[in-house]
């Protein structure tokens, strides 16, 4: 094995110490997001001092300024000197996706990831050990009802309904585009949280109906706090699992199969083959395994993260087309996107 690193690595373990550091990295950025920094500095639209920044932010000056620096080091800020004293300002990647008023931004994300997955995570021994998800020991929740546990309150149900928008300012394109879609002229986009996604099907396929369809707390959360671009987006109160679901062309499954059992995947997808006439369909989007389960890594991670939050994992495309065609459907098609999501089409 030895033969196999540079001297450097034998002497110095420099990427196992960048490993190990991960988590600090993480939660340098989460602390920052929650407190506000990157928001603060967007407002002003001018350098700040760290005793600035921590009097309109109510933090200790030294506390502040370790962090500042820290994000200075992680190249997310800027800092220039004058007359002695550090003056700090965003660079683009912090405006564009880190202050909560971008229209990119990937606030809400961090938030669930700092304030939900992050102390999930701390048990993840646990979670490997027993093989179930951890909201039991982590916040007193039963944990056989996943989604019981994620919607314990509005709060947190709001919190989860981001993480969930703010997953499609990345990849959303990418997926409602990996293949063409436009034959398709009624699309159940199901489990739709906020509409996010529809309304890049929409902007994308604008000859298309879209419906998102959704729990009935979900959908009034939705309406209430996520505005429509487009009017073609409508919405629907149902549960995919216990009830019937709406007629159409092609079903979107963004982010659901990989949260469940393949047991209950197979009920789901046979209960869509079943609905949908000759011709329909499913899109399933997801993160996708290399086949030799050599990677990507950061699919493997999500795979543990889906250990420790739900009943799920990330799958391979053979694993995907395998339960696809247990349950009916035939012609199914692979894209990888390049993104963190990929894509892969079913047609009954």
């Amino acid at each position: 094995m030895a033969e196999h690193l540079s001297q450097s690595e034998l002497d110095y373990p420099f990427k196992l110490l960048e490993y190990f550091n991960g988590f600090r990295v993480s939660k340098v950025i989460f602390s920052a997001c929650e407190l506000g920094v990157f928001d603060l500095l967007l407002k002003s639209q001018e350098a700040m001092s760290a005793q600035r920044v921590a009097q309109e932010l109510g933090t200790s000056v030294d506390g502040m300024e370790r962090l500042l620096d820290a994000l200075v080091g992680l190249e997310i800020l800027e800092v220039e000197r004058a007359e002695g004293t550090a003056f700090y300002s965003s660079t683009d990647v912090a405006n564009l996706y880190l202050a909560k008023g971008s229209a990119k931004s990937l606030h809400d994300m961090i938030v669930y990831r700092s304030q939900t997955i992050y102390p999930l995570w701390n048990n993840m021994v646990d979670a490997i050990r027993e093989g179930k998800n951890q909201y039991e020991k982590t916040f007193g929740l039963p944990s056989e009802d996943v989604f019981q546990a994620i919607y314990r309150s509005e709060e947190e149900m709001l919190k989860f309904m981001g993480l969930m928008n703010s997953s499609w300012v990345l990849d959303g394109h990418d997926v409602v585009t990996a293949f063409d879609l436009s034959r398709f002229q009624r699309i159940v986009d199901l489990g739709g949280c906020t509409g996010a996604l529809a309304n890049e099907l929409a902007r994308a396929y604008p000859a298309s109906s879209i419906t998102v369809f959704d729990l009935p707390e979900v959908v009034e959360a939705a309406q209430k706090h996520y505005s429509q671009e487009d009017n073609r987006v409508a919405f629907q109160s149902g549960d995919f699992f216990r009830g019937e679901i709406p007629s159409a062309d092609l079903y979107v499954l963004a982010r659901i199969v990989h949260d469940w059992s393949e047991e209950k995947c197979l009920a789901l997808l046979k209960k869509i083959y079943e609905t949908c006439q000759p011709g329909g369909g499913v899109l399933l989007v997801e993160a996708l395994l290399f086949e030799n389960k050599r990677g990507p890594l950061m699919v493997q991670i999500f795979s543990l993260n889906m250990l420790v939050e739900a009943e799920g994992k990330e799958r391979s495309p053979s694993e995907y087309t395998n339960m696809l065609n247990k349950s009916g459907f035939r012609d199914v098609q692979v894209c990888r996107t390049g993104k963190s999501y990929d894509a892969i089409l079913a047609i009954r």
